[in-house]
């Protein structure tokens, strides 16, 4: 089964991106990989540089930036392929970002 692993951080509270972050996020990539539980996963520009759209009553509207305003961002994300929620939320708990963030965690919807 597929989980998104889904990784929020409060800017305030998490530490500058370096040389030591990236090597903690590379050497989970690694490991996920090694393991053939990783899909895909890639990390976001910050939320200064979205771009949220909408099409209400026929009308596109575009706003700058998120549409909710929260303390914690949205600042990557895995697709993990694994056996059951407990393998997921195992893998999920080993992401650099969730010693200082939140792992949301929510399996994909398969139609058909």
């Amino acid at each position: 089964m597929q989980y998104m692993a889904l990784i929020y951080t409060d800017p305030a509270l998490t530490p500058p991106m370096g040389k030591a972050m990236n090597d903690d996020y590379f050497a989970y990539t690694r490991r996920v990989k090694d393991a053939g539980v990783m899909k895909a996963g890639d990390a976001l520009q910050p939320v200064t540089t979205a771009t949220s759209v909408r099409v209400r009553d026929g009308k596109v509207e575009t706003i700058d930036g998120p549409f909710a305003d929260t303390k914690e961002h949205l600042g990557g994300y895995y697709l993990l392929d694994c056996a059951d929620l407990d393998e997921a939320l195992k893998w999920a708990a080993q992401i650099p970002g969730a010693k200082y963030g939140t792992i949301e965690v929510r399996p994909i919807v398969v139609f058909g």
